[in-house]
């Protein structure tokens, strides 16, 4: 098994993508025969009701972190939530899943959505090499359930 730290987390929701501000995290990947990791995420309780309820109704949830270092791609995972615990004024949230291959890398998605906002020449080149670096958030638009509103 590997560990590795988890730096940012975020739960589809439609073609949106909601942050989930993370007091902490990590994820392991257990290395098995199904390719199953765990991730453990320390939240405020503002996230309670949203987690404890795919929980109950073992809802599959689409989620994107970014591991390691912030200027990693991010990776999508399809996850279940395996527990719920309080935490005087936080929570910890067990997930287990597998890592989801994306349909294209993300200089692909990176150029398609520039193509779509129009760019073209050393525009185009500009902000891609640009956007390379600073890694803005893209959406993958696969459907998926309804993420917790940030309070």
């Amino acid at each position: 098994m590997k560990t590795f730290k988890l730096i940012s987390m975020q739960v589809f929701k439609g073609d949106d993508v909601t942050d989930i501000e993370l007091s902490d995290g990590l994820i392991i990947n257990k290395e098995d025969e199904h390719n199953t990791w765990l991730m453990e995420v320390y939240l405020t309780n503002s996230y309670f009701d949203f987690f404890q309820n795919a929980l109950e109704k073992n809802i599959e949830l689409t989620v994107q972190v970014v591991i390691s270092k912030k200027e990693n791609d991010p990776a999508t995972f399809q996850t279940k939530v395996k527990s719920v615990k309080k935490i005087n004024s936080h929570i910890s949230i067990l997930l287990e899943g597998t890592l989801k291959k994306a349909k294209s890398d993300y200089a692909e998605l990176l150029l398609n959505e520039l193509l779509k906002s129009g760019l073209v020449g050393e525009e185009l080149l500009s902000e891609f090499k640009s956007k390379m670096i600073s890694r803005p958030r893209l959406v993958f638009k696969d459907k998926e359930p309804e993420a917790p509103s940030n309070k």
